[in-house]
């Protein structure tokens, strides 16, 4: 007997009124365009260049195949599966553990964590550089960047407190600006080399410590991977697209493609703008080095005032999608007992889950704090890299739920993903996932990830003891398929 039967499973979502389908091909696109490209660009192309060079678009150019591979898994799934819970819905139909769906929706959890204090660091530099440009005497040391990071990570969790609720017109607009940002890079690197800069660098071939190439580009790619994440946040709002069998695969796709030339051509522009000896050392590391593109390529022109607001603006929708999807997933699991009852508290007014917003700001800042006050690591590799490091779990376990799924005789997605993708999503994501493919420095993303997952564990172990000794009830998820809702 399997631990599916520990609890009752719901395959109907209910009977209650079904959500709006308003998301057409357009909107989908820009929303999956604006979940990918956040601060992953703006964060770590400056540390993939580091690593490998001028084939600094090699490692993007891979991260987009693995992505590619692992989409669609998530195509296939989502067109047979069309209930908004994502990766623990597949996880759950395909082997009906219990506590393995617990494990993956967690991970999902602490990723958001992670890539939002990544933003974190990426606003409070970006802003407080922005705000020394303009007004002067402002103080960008690590002291002022940890400070205002941890009162960003504070003004999300009371935005998210008033209850927040997506708009995806909205985030048509903020996406906008993200791409007018890449555009000004894209822009000056084709000036460059309209003029003076040095084409022939990006086919140079460079690396620290005389990795040779595959070693190189594999650890890069680890790197890089962070700014391919997202895709997969666009399962949630199958229930909300029109025709999702017909337009997801393709619009998914189109998206990834998009995200994928943006950032190849981005990173040109900063192999070609930026001399080599500077690429690995930007005056500020974590504004990061599209900002010295700018500083550079465009020194006459004053976007290099403007440039860090416009960081700024298209990071921080970013973080606040990954504290809502923490805070809401905290919530539904804490419903479902499956984690402490008392996680699933709601304001009586605004009717915002309280108690994991505040539990998911707390990990944050927790997590902030440890990392930067760790002075041998890079703040937003460790970050960052963590975040991979948890999708890349994930998405392993996804491509094998897609091998599971689609053995049984009542399979019938109205998009099938060729027979080895699949298998070829699950190797590439679990190799990218070993120590082989992070420098040694960066091995602290284990630690991180495992400290967090380890939490996880914690509370379903009270949960379950609480549930057996004070309820006699077995613990087990009651509504998959609501689990975000």
């Amino acid at each position: 007997m399997t631990a599916s039967s520990t609890a009752p499973d719901v395959d109907d979502p209910g009977s209650g009124p079904a959500l709006k389908r308003v998301m057409g091909p357009r909107l989908l696109l820009f929303f999956i365009i604006g979940d990918i490209i956040g601060a992953g660009i703006f964060a770590i192309t400056g540390d993939v260049a580091s690593e490998v060079g001028g084939v600094a678009w090699l490692p993007f150019l891979v991260a987009f195949a693995v992505a590619s591979l692992t989409a669609l898994s998530y195509l296939e799934l989502v067109t047979e599966h069309q209930q908004a819970a994502g990766a623990a819905l597949f996880v759950h139909k395909a082997f009906g553990l219990h506590f393995a769906t617990f494990l993956v929706a967690f991970a999902v959890v602490c990723s958001g964590i992670t890539s939002a204090s990544t933003s974190s660091g990426l606003v409070a530099s970006n802003l407080l550089l922005g705000l020394d440009e303009v007004i002067g005497g402002v103080p960008t040391g690590e002291t002022a960047t940890l400070l205002v990071a941890l009162g960003f990570m504070v003004l999300l969790a009371a935005v998210n407190l008033r209850g927040v609720g997506e708009s995806v017109r909205f985030n048509l607009v903020l996406t906008s600006v993200v791409v007018v940002a890449l555009g000004v890079i894209i822009a000056i690197g084709v000036w460059a080399m309209a003029n003076d800069g040095d084409v022939g660098r990006v086919v140079v071939f460079e690396s620290p410590g005389d990795k040779n190439v595959f070693v190189a580009v594999t650890v890069a790619t680890t790197v890089a991977f962070f700014a391919m994440v997202g895709f997969e946040d666009s399962v949630n709002m199958v229930e909300e697209v029109k025709d999702p069998a017909r337009t997801f695969p393709r619009i998914m796709l189109t998206a990834l493609g998009i995200c994928a030339l943006l950032y190849v051509l981005v990173a040109i522009a900063v192999v070609v703008v930026i001399p080599p000896g500077d690429i690995a050392d930007p005056v500020n590391p974590e504004a990061g080095i599209l900002l010295d593109v700018v500083r550079v390529g465009a020194p006459g022109l004053p976007i290099d005032t403007v440039f860090p607001f416009l960081t700024v603006f298209a990071v921080a929708n970013t973080a606040l999608i990954n504290m809502l999807m923490a805070s809401r997933l905290v919530y539904g699991m804490a419903k479902q007992d499956v984690l402490p009852r008392a996680l699933g508290a709601v304001l009586p007014t605004r009717r915002s889950p309280w108690a994991a917003i505040t539990f998911t700001t707390v990990l944050a800042l927790g997590l902030i704090t440890y990392v930067r006050l760790q002075s041998e690591s890079d703040v937003v590799v460790a970050l960052a890299g963590t975040t991979a490091l948890l999708l890349l779990g994930v998405f392993t376990v996804v491509n094998v739920a897609c091998l599971v799924l689609r053995r049984r005789p009542d399979a019938k997605p109205s998009f099938r993903a060729p027979a080895w993708t699949p298998w070829a999503g699950a190797v590439t994501a679990a190799f990218l996932v070993g120590p082989w493919a992070r420098d040694e420095e960066d091995h602290i993303q284990y630690a991180i990830a495992g400290a967090l997952l380890l939490i996880g564990v914690g509370l379903w172990a009270l949960t379950w003891l609480a549930n057996r000794g004070l309820r006699a009830q077995k613990t087990g998820f009651r509504d998959i398929e609501s689990l975000d809702d």
